[in-house]
């Protein structure tokens, strides 16, 4: 079957900034990206339809029969059963969110034409669904996914040892451990919620993991970092300090002391040593954040919400981040003080202001940063920083110095 995963064009703007860098269906939720996800509950070749600047990077790969799944729904066992049994001349949604349909389309844009709804019959799902439809849905809904995914990884497999005789284990029934992993002097907890642990991972001395939390391959928990509960260390991070229920989406350093707590760090990040993010706020009021979609700030109906920072993005040390700040792709946050709550893609300083990070600039440490993990800045990369680094201009000009 070919299976294609959709951008609802809405969803996409309201995740921003981490859809300026990627389809909502490679976001990760728990240890897998909602795409690992789906490929694992029902195989198939898969690609994307999101928006043209990222179709490039992200192609669109048509057959005569196609099947499309909105990419920010994480698949459940109830939604699998439905799709086994739609009908050609059927859609399936839940409410007003569309889920799934056959058939062929040449860009996401059509999804808002009544004519395009007019060739179906609505098929209610009537079980609940999960989907990411804001940013810090990331680390609300990141438990449960740990949970899900964790069955999903270990199905079937059998659990390396853990060797180490100076590592406190509880409850070693939820704590998976792949190949190659190193545990050292470490404590680990899974009374409260399973443990899963990538292949080539380091666990450094010291160190404290509480449940549910996965941690990526290759990725490496520094001498007495905290992970205490509900979070994922995507592939290739260095982590360090306390983290408190927060997504690393993968090739990002927090490699030092400091607090990260209700947040979400997005790929190529590096957070500087005690750096400390806010996620309550004094008086116990609801965060408000920085909302692409409505530019403006809106109301998260959550007390607690951090840091959210888009890919390429990076704070000097002792960086202070207010409650719920959102910062956006390949930004430079240094000095004392708070800075703002919102802060554009491609800004350069802190709270005393901010000039443009000029693209060259910009693209003079990008590839340094991609090399240190064997990567390479290509061709469609470039195109779609500079893209970015034009849209978001007029974002930026509130707050240049």
């Amino acid at each position: 079957m070919n299976t294609i995963l959709f951008d609802d064009p809405s969803t996409k703007k309201n995740l921003l900034p981490f859809t300026f860098t990627r389809p909502v269906s490679e976001i990760r939720v728990g240890a897998l990206t909602i795409k690992e996800k789906w490929e694992k509950w029902l195989p198939a070749s898969y690609s994307y339809l999101t928006e043209a600047c990222l179709s490039k990077k992200f192609p669109t790969e048509k057959t005569a029969d196609n099947l499309f799944l909105n990419g920010s729904v994480l698949p459940g066992e109830d939604l699998i059963l439905a799709l086994k049994s739609m009908k050609r001349s059927q859609m399936i949604v839940k409410g007003e969110m569309l889920i799934a349909f056959y058939g062929n389309i040449e860009s996401v844009e059509e999804l808002n034409s009544p004519a395009f709804y007019n060739k179906y019959e609505k098929s209610e799902l009537k079980s609940e669904v999960a989907s990411i439809q804001n940013v810090y849905d990331i680390f609300l809904k990141n438990e449960q996914a740990n949970r899900d995914d964790f069955e999903l990884l270990t199905k079937g497999k059998t659990s390396y040892d853990i060797e180490d005789p100076h590592t406190r284990i509880y409850n070693r029934q939820n704590i998976f451990v792949e190949e190659n992993v190193s545990i050292k002097s470490a404590i680990l907890n899974a009374e409260k919620g399973p443990i899963y642990i990538g292949k080539n991972a380091v666990i450094s001395e010291g160190s404290i993991i509480r449940g549910a939390t996965s941690i990526g391959e290759n990725s490496i928990i520094s001498i007495n970092a905290r992970i205490v509960g509900d979070s994922t260390i995507g592939p290739h991070c260095k982590v360090g300090g306390e983290i408190s229920n927060s997504v690393i989406f993968g090739y990002s350093s927090k490699g030092h002391d400091g607090f990260i707590g209700n947040s979400v760090v997005g790929e190529w990040c590096n957070i500087g040593a005690d750096t400390n993010t806010s996620n309550l706020k004094n008086n116990y009021k609801n965060v408000r954040i920085w909302n692409y979609l409505h530019e403006q700030y809106k109301d998260t109906g959550r007390q607690f919400c951090g840091l959210m920072m888009a890919d390429h993005s990076k704070c000097g040390i002792n960086t202070m981040f207010n409650t719920g700040t959102v910062v956006g792709v390949c930004s430079n946050i240094f000095g004392s003080g708070f800075p703002p709550a919102f802060i554009p893609s491609f800004s350069w300083g802190g709270a005393q202001g901010f000039d443009t990070y000029q693209f060259e600039k910009a693209m003079e440490t990008v590839p340094k940063v991609l090399e240190r993990r064997g990567k390479r800045l290509n061709e469609e990369d470039m195109e779609l920083l500079n893209y970015i680094f034009k849209v978001s201009k007029k974002y930026r000009k509130d707050l240049e110095l």
